[in-house]
């Protein structure tokens, strides 16, 4: 049976995610891709405004690679509007980093220096044997929230999952994230003023049309709202997390935190109709923002030879009956046991009343002007050679990090986002279990009222970026540097020519262009 996916009347815009390049190509080979970052001018929820985007569109274009090949994305910065940043970075959610790689992983100020106007970075990526759903964004301040974000997705053509599916390509990937019909710089401005984050206007829905058993690819790439996915009258069969295959699990509700991934099977073997893709959200009191339009975020799944019209059912939150995503009971597919950990680490997050601050451990991080790896590849070595505001913990190499987040009282789960690795986890927020057995790996996990614990090995060196994937919060302060291994770090880091004439460039331009 096969079917369609088209967004709501009332979503304007449903944008078609152009792919670079050949869908399958030999391993061991080179996919180049460029990212021309510019200003136009998009309506992503009817309502049109001065955006910051890749290549023209939003959601920006869908990159794909296959299991083995190296990723070489050249971003170019266009951008001329000056109501927004004009510098920009590019940071790929999920892909792992080498050490000797670390130059290239895009982290403004802790890996690299952003890219000026009119200046141009290749990023070098290196796949190795990772596979699975990704995203890529600006890591600059709260940037990405004018619009500059896009899909990323590693084929690979030996998934142990591909019997459970028949369609799995740039047809079934679906973006959902939160949209501001004011840029950031007001609203940022806002935010320090009142300490009130901002409240989205609305959220978006981008999806394509899709077969017969599909693979849908579900990305958050919002920078607070949470979305809770569901399809009527269908299942969800969970597969994959943050780009690790998981034991499938059947459900029918979905929540998603920003920044996190699943990837599910739908099987089309309901009567031929047209069926609400529901996609509600959370993300602050909606009466801060009276503006604010929650319809949205919704699609149709619409089977061929069904009507091109809405579905008779009314628009819901979901299921009636919902058998939804505990996330503590998912498994990897490939038992995965972790080792006892060496290091223990408490994390304790607090806001300061009524400031836009956030704090780790009674610190609020604060970006340095000089790149944590740039400190690093100059001799620092121990927490005495990095700003208190920098929050850097100095791990050793090949040790196993546990992360305690006690429970907090805050009114929304805090989704915690390590850069370069992932980290096995050990309880989740959604449960009181801790499961030291078989625990799933990811990249993003929530932290809130249940208390969260992760746990990851500093088998690769580098300062790796450990933050809030609230972008808002993660500006505030709410975010940490987990260095390890910084003798390594040196050995092992040879940045080349592009990479360090990125800061002196950054660092030599007026306060309005950086």
């Amino acid at each position: 049976m096969k079917l369609s996916v088209a967004t709501a009347a009332l979503l304007a815009l449903l944008k078609v995610h152009p792919t670079f390049g050949v869908s399958v190509q030999p391993r061991a080979t080179v996919k180049d891709v460029t990212l021309d970052i510019v200003n136009t001018r998009l309506a992503p929820d009817g309502f049109e405004r001065s955006v910051i985007v890749a290549n023209g569109t939003y959601p920006g274009p869908l990159v794909t690679a296959t299991k083995g090949q190296t990723l070489r994305v050249k971003v170019n910065n266009k951008l001329t509007d000056p109501t927004m940043r004009r510098s920009t970075s590019m940071n790929f959610d999920g892909v792992f980093i080498t050490t000797s790689n670390a130059f290239n992983e895009g982290s403004s100020f802790v890996t690299t220096c952003p890219i000026a106007p009119e200046a141009s970075f290749t990023h070098t990526l290196p796949l190795g044997t990772q596979t699975g759903t990704f995203w890529y964004h600006s890591q600059l301040s709260v940037q990405y929230v004018d619009g500059l974000r896009g899909p990323l997705v590693i084929y690979d053509p030996e998934d142990p999952m591909k019997a459970l599916y028949d369609v799995d390509d740039a047809t079934t990937i679906w973006s959902v994230g939160d949209w501001w019909q004011n840029s950031t710089i007001p609203l940022l401005a806002g935010y320090v003023a009142t300490g009130i984050v901002p409240v989205s206007d609305s959220g978006t829905f981008n999806a394509r049309q899709a077969g017969k058993r599909y693979r849908f690819r579900i990305i958050n790439m919002s920078a607070r709202n949470v979305f809770t996915m569901s399809v009527d009258s269908h299942e969800l069969t969970i597969i994959e997390a943050d780009g690790v295959a998981t034991t499938p699990m059947v459900v029918n509700q979905i929540e998603m935190l920003a920044g996190q991934r699943y990837s599910v099977v739908l099987n089309a073997t309901q009567p031929v109709d047209n069926y609400w893709i529901n996609a509600p959200f959370v993300g602050g009191d909606p009466t801060r923002n009276l503006h604010q339009n929650a319809t949205l975020s919704r699609a149709i799944l619409r089977y061929a030879g069904a009507p091109a019209v809405d579905p008779v059912a009314p628009m819901s939150l979901g299921p009636v009956n919902p058998n939804a995503l505990l996330e503590a009971n998912l498994r990897p597919f490939r038992a995965d046991t972790p080792p006892s950990p060496d290091i223990n680490i408490t994390l304790n997050l607090v806001v300061t009343a009524g400031k836009a601050q956030w704090n780790v451990n009674n610190v609020s991080y604060l970006p340095p002007k000089t790149p944590t790896l740039v400190k690093i590849l100059d001799g620092a070595n121990s927490a005495a050679d990095f700003n208190v505001t920098e929050n850097t913990f100095i791990l050793p190499r090949n040790k196993v990090v546990q992360i305690t987040f006690p429970p907090n009282d805050d009114d929304e789960a805090h989704p915690f986002h390590l850069h370069g690795n992932n980290f096995w986890l050990i309880k989740s927020n959604s449960s009181d279990l801790v499961n030291t057995v078989d625990p799933i790996r990811r990249d993003v996990a929530g932290v809130g009222a249940a208390g969260t614990i992760v746990r990851f090995t500093t088998d690769n060196p580098g300062p790796w970026f450990f933050h809030c994937h609230i972008f808002w919060h993660m500006q505030a302060g709410l975010a940490t540097v987990m260095a390890s291994g910084l003798d390594t770090t040196r050995a092992e880091v040879h940045p080349d020519k592009a990479w360090e004439e990125l800061c002196p460039a950054y660092n030599a331009l007026p306060a309005d262009l950086q």
